[in-house]
């Protein structure tokens, strides 16, 4: 009794759909055209671009990895599709596509009489046209109402769009399970080749899935699929596209047993930047969604900054047991390298893999702290008041700090890391990387011109103007060091760094170029200058033998306070490069790694230097611009202003010559330490000491960003 109230029902709805059909049909064009059953209009309009990856290209020209979303589709021509895949779909599918109009009526009567039979609803008698419709402008419901609109709308679309345009919006539409969209992407899921190489066999398979695809999952269901394919095959016979021998033996081909996803979705530091920086430029798109959508389903080409051969070497370096000896604490380092004349990233290793340690140190902020490093922009600051190579400064220590939660009663002081003091040249200071010397001269020309200085030359964070900002307490990154150097390597001209050479649309026309024109932020005397002062750290200073082999090259150490991070930051005119090393997760004293205390010239010169050879071997030599012998350089003392926030050392006088001695190779790095005067140092932040050195892993803040572990506190 219920089968037979069954069968009245789906033989009523039927009928009715039938009826409605022919009703729609016989309606005047114009009518079809302006309005539905319903009396109110829906334009079919421009389809929608159809959802496909965005590809992304090495500096070689190879494919990086691809970025989509959770549909897998690559649009092709109707052009690309073979005969034998286009005659298998119709022949399932809707094979008088190109002869009846938007809705066959036959198929609705066959469909009528399928339904009937079954007791339920088998068929829906949609075309080719329908389909695209319901797909593209429709839900997946099955209802009388939608079915209607559904012809009206397909009816429409016949009118703006050709047979050809249609069945190819089709083919890259129609879903055939596994994630796979469209006949190419299709094919490289079950068959790892592109449709043109289809055989009739897999051409069968495919026409066959797209009635059910997760009935006839050749993966899931094999024997279904199986019989599926065999009908697929008969109806080709019918249709004069196979021989019934041909198909016979075409049957007993075993179907697909596994996917083959020849898509690269690699994952690394650089290209977790990389698509980041995208979702966050707003010249891909105005809103996050925008963004989002353009990046994982417009099919953007992404012409990349990456350069292989250098990543493999920054790699190779980088790795625990090359220069950075195994060791008990974890200590590891991070790289960053930068073109100075384009700004363009070359390389980056955020940690010790992108699998074990997700948080990029390279370029996540806030960063790490960078020691002596960051005295380039007190040095700068200096060059820019006047003051020069010769410029005389007092760099005896421990230099009393009063002021900034001190008392002139019980100053604070600051320690040199290095052995000597009293006058010095500015060359000198730097090359020995003297804390009290910088100090001094960052109280002469001004705190606030040094933490303006670090903002123009890119640095993001706000630092506030207090004396341990000058020998490198607070954070920055290794990118943000790599890219402030590189503007001394390019004359004195900034770029913002980019991980895009170019970004093309799904039309090949370009979105926009990843290169700025640059900024001149520096006077070139100012930065010839100072890459002048910045080469005698390398060849006479506290990484002296760890100069490139046969290029001018410049940079600095840099040391925190207990050990907990070492530094390198150097550049030649074609590339800059910072090296970090440390411990990940958290600020652990490196007091023996290897056997040794670690200071910048420690292992971080030491791999800077190994990179860099390697990274330049196969560029040509190019030398420094010259410091123009015109330009007058200033040579007057530092004398500290009144009321400054150190005491004593006026500096240019206050001892018979200039001390121009060198710390050992290798053992310095100048550590910025904060302590009482005579006594031990303890860690720096804002000329305030707030306890003893942390000696084991610090807390993780929570708050990071996507895709990452957590940045190391202080």
């Amino acid at each position: 009794m219920r089968r037979l109230l069954k069968l009245v029902v789906v033989i009523v709805l039927t009928g009715v759909l039938v009826g409605e059909m022919v009703r729609v049909m016989a309606l005047p064009l114009h009518q079809v055209a302006t309005k539905t059953l319903s009396g109110r209009a829906q334009p079919v309009g421009d389809l929608e671009e159809l959802d496909q990856p965005s590809i992304v290209y090495d500096t070689n020209g190879g494919v990086l990895t691809t970025f989509k979303a959770e549909v897998n589709r690559k649009p092709v021509t109707l052009d690309q599709v073979p005969p034998l895949v286009r005659n298998a779909i119709l022949d399932v599918e809707d094979d008088s596509f190109y002869t009846h109009g938007a809705v066959d009526l036959r198929s609705v009567a066959r469909a009528f009489f399928t339904n009937s039979t079954a007791g339920a609803v088998r068929q829906g008698g949609s075309t080719i046209t329908q389909q695209v419709v319901k797909n593209s402008l429709l839900g997946p419901e099955r209802t009388i109402d939608r079915k209607i609109k559904e012809a009206v709308l397909a009816s429409r679309l016949e009118q703006k769009m050709t047979k050809d345009q249609i069945f190819e919006r089709y083919l890259n539409l129609v879903y055939f399970g596994n994630g796979a969209y469209g006949v190419e992407a299709a094919a490289e899921a079950y068959f790892d080749k592109s449709v043109d190489r289809l055989q009739p066999e897999e051409a069968a398979l495919l026409a066959g899935i797209i009635r059910n695809p997760l009935g006839y999952d050749p993966l899931k269901n094999p024997q279904a699929a199986t019989d599926r394919r065999t009908v697929a095959l008969q109806r080709m016979v019918d249709a004069g596209h196979l021989s019934t021998d041909e198909a016979t033996q075409l049957a007993l081909k075993p179907v697909p047993a596994h996917l083959s996803l020849n898509d690269p979705v690699h994952q690394s530091y650089f290209i977790e930047d990389l698509q980041q920086s995208l979702l966050d430029d707003p010249r891909v798109g105005s809103t996050p969604a925008e963004r989002y959508n353009a990046v994982f389903r417009g099919g953007l080409q992404i012409f990349s900054t990456f350069d292989p051969a250098m990543q493999a070497e920054a790699d190779r370096d980088a790795a625990v047991g090359n220069v950075i000896p195994q060791n008990k604490i974890g200590a590891i380092a991070a790289l960053a390298a930068v073109e100075p004349s384009t700004g363009y990233v070359r390389a980056v290793v955020g940690g010790p893999g992108f699998d074990q340690f997700k948080y990029d140190i390279a370029t996540h902020a806030p960063g790490r702290q960078p020691g002596s490093s960051f005295k380039l922009f007190t040095l700068l600051a200096a060059l820019e008041a006047g003051y020069g190579p010769q410029s005389a400064v007092d760099g005896s220590g421990p230099c009393q700090l009063v002021g900034y939660g001190s008392t002139r009663s019980s100053p604070k002081a600051i320690q040199n890391a290095e052995p000597g003091g009293g006058d010095m040249t500015m060359e000198t200071a730097t090359a020995d990387s003297v804390n009290c010397a910088f100090e001094r001269m960052a109280a002469t020309v001004g705190l606030d011109k040094v933490v303006e200085m670090a903002r123009r030359l890119g640095l993001k964070k706000r630092y506030d103007a207090f004396p341990s900002v000058v020998i490198g307490a607070e954070e920055a990154t290794p990118l943000e060091m790599a890219s402030a150097y590189s503007t001394l390597a390019d004359d004195g001209v900034r770029h913002t760094p980019t991980y895009v050479v170019k970004v093309l649309d799904n039309h090949g026309n370009i979105l926009f170029k990843g290169a700025d024109a640059g900024e001149r932020v520096l006077a070139p005397a100012v930065s010839r200058t100072a890459v002048s002062i910045l080469q005698t750290v390398l060849t006479s200073g506290t990484a002296a033998g760890d100069g490139l082999r046969g290029r001018e090259s410049a940079g600095k150490t840099g040391t925190t306070n207990t050990y907990t991070n070492a530094w390198f930051v150097g550049f030649t005119p074609q590339l800059s490069t910072a090296v970090w090393m440390g411990v990940p997760s958290a600020n652990v004293p490196m007091t023996s790694v290897g056997g040794r205390r670690v200071f910048g010239a420690t292992y971080s010169a030491p791999l800077w230097k190994q990179f860099m050879d390697a990274a330049l071997a196969d560029q040509p030599i190019v030398a420094f611009p010259n410091v123009d012998s015109n330009q007058p350089t200033g040579s007057r003392p530092f004398i500290l202003p009144r009321n400054s926030f150190i005491a004593g050392g006026s500096g240019g006088g206050s001892s018979s010559g200039f001390n121009t001695s060198r710390a050992p190779s290798r053992s310095a790095g100048a550590r910025a330490t904060v302590g009482t005067a005579g006594g031990p140092p303890t860690t720096t932040g804002h000329g305030v000491p707030p306890g003893p050195p942390t000696t084991g892993p610090a807390p993780i803040p929570t708050t990071v960003k996507p895709g990452g572990g957590g940045p190391p506190t202080t």
